[in-house]
């Protein structure tokens, strides 16, 4: 019912995922994400625990096979799921059931994963894998782009619904995590909300408290300055 791409920037070590479905919500359970740790998805008859139990185990330091390996070991249903990680250190590990419905499968290249099930066909992995290697821009930009190819080439064979892209640097927490839960055209929406983000958001998140400073930026003239800038950068 969905497919996903999972992506890493070797130059800046930043983890992002992306998801398109005719599903509701998709993003509040599918993909997960945490800076210099991974991106790991779980779709197909989703298990929510893929994802918390997943994360945790990868946050240890083991590694994306080892992890995929144990979590469908105590799962009796993992001929139904569908599941790929892709770590900070690059290590990738993907798993379509048997019994998960067609089309299903998986592609990858250096530092990215696309799976998918109930596609039109194979070219929506294809074309996603392709669109995200030939993109240029940052990973936002390229990551949305990648899921509109995968749209473009039939997506979800039911139509679709939901969306969501989230993209972490250093931090456990997102530099950006934007959804589409119930919209008709979920990625034109998506790349509204990115559109927004940009305004405002994503130069207040730079401030924010994280790894490299507890405390982050609190001046709000400091803030606001900064924004000022952003927009007048952009208004030319």
């Amino acid at each position: 019912m969905t497919w996903s791409i999972l992506v890493r920037d070797p130059a800046t070590g930043a983890l992002g995922a992306a998801v398109a479905t005719r599903f509701f919500a998709v993003g509040a359970l599918c993909i997960h994400v945490e800076g210099e740790v991974a991106a790991l998805a779980t779709q197909a008859l989703i298990n929510p625990m893929y994802g918390l139990n997943g994360m945790a185990r990868l946050r240890g330091g083991e590694a994306p096979a080892a992890v995929a390996a144990a979590l469908l070991a105590e799962d009796a249903g993992r001929g139904h799921r569908q599941l790929h990680i892709l770590d900070a250190q690059g290590r990738m590990a993907q798993h379509t059931g048997a019994d998960c419905v067609a089309w299903c499968g998986h592609a990858a290249g250096h530092d990215v994963s696309v799976a998918g099930n109930m596609l039109a066909g194979p070219a929506v992995v294809e074309r996603t894998l392709a669109a995200w290697t030939a993109g240029t821009g940052d990973m936002a930009e390229r990551l949305l782009t990648a899921l509109e190819a995968g749209e473009a080439a039939g997506g979800d064979w039911r139509g679709k619904q939901s969306a969501a892209l989230k993209i972490c640097t250093r931090d456990p927490y997102p530099d950006l995590d934007i959804r589409t839960d119930d919209h008709p055209d979920p990625l034109a929406e998506l790349r509204r909300l990115l559109a927004v983000s940009r305004e405002r958001y994503a130069i207040f998140r730079r401030f924010l408290p994280g790894r490299d400073n507890a405390s982050g930026v609190f001046d709000r003239a400091e803030i606001e300055a900064a924004i000022a800038r952003a927009e007048a950068e952009r208004s030319g």
